[in-house]
């Protein structure tokens, strides 16, 4: 099973992917999703919250390095 990290790591990554690929085929608003992506893995940082851990880890996900 995948720690917290890779999950959030992985997960980040595919919504980056999906909304660069949603506004090459539908619109260019889409951009806004990955500006949103980026800055919460910026301000996670730098302050070790991150939401999405949060709730892995309430589901009793096991955690890395950087969500412990």
């Amino acid at each position: 099973m995948m720690n917290i990290d890779r999950i959030v790591f992985a997960f980040a990554g595919t919504v980056v992917l999906a909304s660069l690929a949603l506004s090459h085929f539908h619109s260019v608003n889409w951009l806004w999703l990955t500006a949103f992506v980026g800055a919460n893995m910026f301000q996670a940082a730098f302050t070790g919250f991150c939401p999405l851990a949060k709730i892995l880890k309430f589901l009793g996900n096991k955690p890395g390095a950087a969500f412990g």
